[in-house]
């Protein structure tokens, strides 16, 4: 007789976890984004560093769905047409609080006739993420840039900080080195966003992610490519 019992599937048990964080992660977000506005002014930039705190945990917990789904195969991927203008206003008014809750401008350039296919909420995930991670970064500037270059849609969010510093410039790099416990860097994001690049191809392209320095700020420069 076999007493070995199942070995449940605890990356099951995980997702179903980390589902209810999100939920949970999202009350309180939004119950920040709705209080901060009754601070003054000076309050309201001294709170605001808790409400970008609580929007990354809410990215890491969907960024981490995603990829479970995606790494199970029942992400239902949705190759949709999208309003680059719609896209772009859509993500700039997610962010819309905290930038202005740390005094920083959002500069947008993009091509308002534009469509391009691609997986909406996926998409969004990326950029969002994207500008709220430079928002932590930059001094008091950031820019978003959607347009066609060569037969790709380039988004780009640039920042006026720093820039990246050399060991995360290699894109490659930074998504497999891993867990660094000295920054609390994870690489979650650089993978989530590199995940969602590569699932959209057409014909013989796939798209990509790259980070770079310079741009029209010379900080920090996010650039996904998408066919």
């Amino acid at each position: 007789m076999d007493n070995k019992e199942n070995t449940p599937d605890i990356s099951a048990f995980l997702a179903s976890a980390i589902h209810d964080m999100k939920n949970s992660i999202s009350v309180l977000m939004r119950f920040l984004d709705d209080n901060i506005t009754k601070l003054e002014p000076e309050a309201q930039h001294e709170a605001a560093p808790m409400l970008y705190e609580v929007q990354r945990v809410n990215d890491n917990l969907l960024q981490m769905l995603a990829i479970y789904k995606v790494g199970n195969q029942f992400y239902p991927f949705d190759l949709t047409e999208n309003s680059i203008g719609e896209f772009v206003r859509e993500v700039a008014e997610q962010n819309k609080s905290l930038l202005s809750y740390l005094n920083i401008k959002l500069d947008i350039d993009c091509d308002e006739d534009l469509y391009w296919y691609f997986d909406h909420e996926l998409v969004v995930g990326v950029i969002a993420h994207a500008l709220n991670n430079a928002s932590h970064y930059t001094k008091d500037k950031l820019r978003l840039v959607a347009k066609e270059e060569g037969g790709e849609l380039v988004i780009r969010v640039e920042d006026n900080g720093r820039g990246y510093p050399g060991q995360v410039l290699d894109a490659g790099d930074a998504v497999n080195k891993g867990v660094d416990f000295a920054s609390g860097s994870t690489g979650l994001g650089l993978y989530f966003s590199s995940m969602v690049a590569k699932l959209h191809q057409n014909r013989d392209k796939i798209g990509s992610m790259q980070l770079e320095n310079g741009g029209t700020y010379g900080g920090g420069c996010f650039i996904l490519r998408l066919p």
